[in-house]
C-alpha cells in the first residue's frame, strides 16, 4: 500500500461566517504540517475569506447552500486528487490532533473513518440531551435497516481515500446537516470499509451553532426513510 503523508492530504472544510474560530482550525492543521486545504465558502460576509487566504487555503466559492451543498462540491471539485481527503468543520469543535489517528485507519485498510463521541474515550462537550436522544435513534434506525454497527452518525469528522470519495459522490444529494448521515449510508450501501475512530468533540469556539435541532433533526430522519424505501425501488 502506498505510503500517505501530509503532502497527499487535502483537508475540506465549509466555513459560513467563522472568522472567530477558522484560524485557531487553521493554525492547528498548519502546525501538523496539513497545508493542502480547501475552504469551501458559503458567502460568508466576514473575514473568514481573508483569514483563510493567509493560511494559505484554497477558497471555493460556493454554488449553492448548506453544509451538504458545499462538501458535494468539494468532492467533485477537479483538483481533488490527493490520496486522502479529511472533512472537518471550520468551528473549532473537531480535535485536529486526531486526524492522524484516522489517517492510521486508512494506512490499514479502511475507505473511510469515522470519528465517533460515543465510543470509549470519546465524548461530547457540546451536545444537548435533545440531540443526544436524537442521535441514539437515529443511530438506532441506520444499524437495524442496514445491519451496520455505528455508534455515531450525526458528526462531520472523517477522512476518506481519494477513490471511496468517487464511489460515494455520484449517490449523494443532501444539502445540509444530513449530508453526514446521508454519507454513512450511502458507504454501507456500496459496501466500503468503515472504521470508526473515539473522538472528543469541544464545544464551538465562537458563536451559535447554524443547526437547528429539530429542522435538521427532521431532515436527518427524512434521509434515513427515503434511503430504506429507495433500497426497494431499485430492485
Amino acid at each position: 500500500m502506498k505510503e500517505i503523508g501530509n503532502p497527499d492530504v487535502t483537508v475540506i472544510i465549509p466555513a459560513l461566517n467563522e472568522e472567530k474560530s477558522i484560524p485557531k482550525v487553521l493554525g492547528e492543521l498548519t502546525n501538523l504540517g496539513y497545508n493542502n486545504i480547501m475552504v469551501v465558502d458559503g458567502n460568508s460576509k466576514d473575514q473568514t475569506v481573508k483569514i483563510a487566504k493567509e493560511f494559505g487555503a484554497r477558497i471555493i466559492p460556493q454554488n449553492g447552500n448548506g453544509k451538504g451543498d458545499a462538501l458535494r462540491q468539494a468532492f467533485n471539485h477537479g483538483s481533488l486528487d490527493s490520496d486522502v481527503v479529511v472533512m472537518l468543520d471550520a468551528d473549532g469543535s473537531m480535535n485536529i490532533k486526531e486526524i492522524p489517528v484516522l489517517i492510521d485507519a486508512i494506512h490499514s485498510g479502511a475507505d473511510l473513518a469515522k470519528g465517533s463521541r460515543f465510543l470509549k474515550h470519546g465524548y461530547s462537550e457540546d451536545m444537548t440531551t435533545i440531540r443526544r436522544i436524537g442521535n441514539k435513534f437515529f443511530i438506532f434506525l441506520v444499524n437495524l435497516f442496514w445491519s451496520a454497527n455505528y455508534t455515531d452518525l450525526c458528526y462531520g469528522f472523517g477522512v476518506f481515500r481519494n477513490d471511496a470519495i468517487k464511489k460515494l459522490y455520484p449517490h449523494l444529494k443532501s444539502k445540509n446537516f444530513e449530508i453526514e448521515t446521508e454519507i454513512f449510508i450511502k458507504a454501507q450501501k456500496l459496501g466500503l470499509n468503515v472504521v470508526e475512530v473515539p473522538s472528543i468533540e469541544f464545544k464551538r469556539r465562537h458563536g451559535k451553532t447554524n443547526l437547528s435541532t429539530f429542522l435538521d433533526g427532521f431532515r436527518i430522519l427524512q434521509t434515513i426513510v427515503d434511503e430504506f424505501f429507495d433500497q426497494f425501488l431499485k430492485k
